[in-house]
């Protein structure tokens, strides 16, 4: 709908300042509103206020109700239409509801983001001038568990090509104590090129058992399948996933050996200490890699030998990476996907320094999932990947059929 020119001078005449606006936008939408609800009982009813009803029907207006709505625009107060038998059922403002849709939303997001409660509440009343307590902001948050577990428990695809398989630690209560608990995802990507978290597990501490039972939950989901799976040092992992897949390569992930390494390193000598690195996990081969290891050692050894150390210890889990052509070595060493979910994840628990309970920490990070993937694209140079894969594992491992 277009608005004369002298339509809009009529309309924003007393406006003088932004509030002005505001007030104006919150009583049209007001208007809207209750104009559209009234819409609403005419279409129920089957005619018109002031009209004559049909004889086919005994159900008439009843009055209305007067309610609070609250939204990004502040508090309305709106009317909702009831007719006599009670079976009118609004849309656009659903009975007992109190906020228009766009509110939950908002506490999500600053909920994915690692913001208590308290903090939302007062971020709302900040930005929106509408008071939604912080026990209502954990009930919005609460209803996102049915969707988590329903993720959690979703079918999978049969094959997975890659999987990276990493974790951090949170704090959560315990009756009254507060414990650590490790919080471990499994990001994969499937025949399309798409990155997919295929799951979150809180676990007291990770060893064979567990990652057991986190491979057979994935079988059971529909997986048959993975190439490749990456991995921090965890010593039991490779046995425990090979123990459910067993012809899965496993290699340690590029991607935490080097963020561990840089654990040790001045922050004055990090950028130098990252190239070097890069010359040991972008050789051609696994010897060049060991020679350009040796002369790691003779640059830095002496200033950083726990880096020299860490590297010779996991030598081979490492060395398994240079029997993969280029097309996969992009794949597996990206770290745009698991760089992007993890900074997600970490920044959450740094707000959040200790979670209610396991439950609350499960929620806050599927949230925080939810947020990262939003900004994922398909992996580069994928199809000369998928290629390779083929032309390594063969039609028995990657069906054509499974390209369709």
């Amino acid at each position: 709908m277009a608005f004369t020119p002298e339509m809009l001078d009529e309309l924003t005449a007393q406006c003088k300042t932004p509030s002005d606006i505001e007030a104006l936008h919150a009583q049209l939408l007001q208007r809207m509103i209750n104009r559209s609800l009234a819409a609403e009982m005419d279409a129920h009813l089957g005619y018109g206020k002031g009209d004559k009803p049909p004889a086919t029907t005994s159900n008439r207006r009843n009055g209305k109700t007067e309610k609070t709505i609250k939204g990004s625009f502040g508090e309305l107060d709106i009317e909702s239409p009831r007719d006599r038998d009670g079976s009118f059922e609004p849309q656009l403002v659903k009975k007992r509801q109190t906020r228009l849709a766009g509110m939950e939303d908002k506490i999500l997001s600053l909920y994915a983001k690692g913001m208590t409660t308290r903090d939302i509440e007062e971020a709302l009343v900040d930005l929106y001038g509408v008071h939604i307590s912080h026990t209502v902001i954990s009930q919005v948050t609460d209803a996102v568990l049915d969707e988590a577990r329903a993720w959690q428990n979703r079918p999978l695809e049969a094959i997975y090509p890659i999987v990276w398989i990493d974790g951090l630690r949170v704090k959560a209560h315990h009756g009254k104590l507060v414990s650590n608990r490790s919080a471990h995802v499994v990001l994969a990507v499937n025949l399309r090129g798409e990155k997919e978290v295929l799951g979150l597990w809180m676990a007291e501490n990770e060893g064979a058992k567990f990652w057991t039972s986190v491979m057979t939950e994935l079988r059971h989901r529909g997986v048959q399948d993975i190439f490749i799976a990456c991995m921090d040092g965890l010593k039991e992992l490779p046995d425990a996933v090979n123990a459910i897949f067993p012809k899965t390569l496993t290699q340690l992930c590029i991607v935490h050996l080097v963020r561990a390494s840089l654990r040790y390193v001045a922050a004055k000598d990090t950028k130098a200490v990252v190239a070097a690195l890069k010359r040991i996990y972008q050789s051609v081969n696994a010897e060049e890699a060991q020679r350009e290891l040796s002369a790691f050692e003779d640059e830095w050894g002496q200033r950083y030998g726990a880096v020299v150390r860490m590297w010779r210890n996991n030598w081979g889990n490492v060395i398994p990476f240079f029997q993969f052509p280029p097309e996969i070595r992009k794949v597996v060493y990206t770290t745009n996907a698991i760089e992007s979910l993890n900074m997600s994840m970490r920044k959450l628990t740094r707000n959040r320094r200790v979670f209610p309970n396991d439950e609350a920490a499960f929620k806050a990070l599927y949230l925080a999932v939810l947020h990262a993937s939003k900004r994922w694209r398909s992996i580069h140079h994928w199809k000369p990947a998928l290629q390779t894969f083929l032309i390594m594992f063969g039609e028995e491992r990657l069906p054509v059929s499974a390209l369709a």
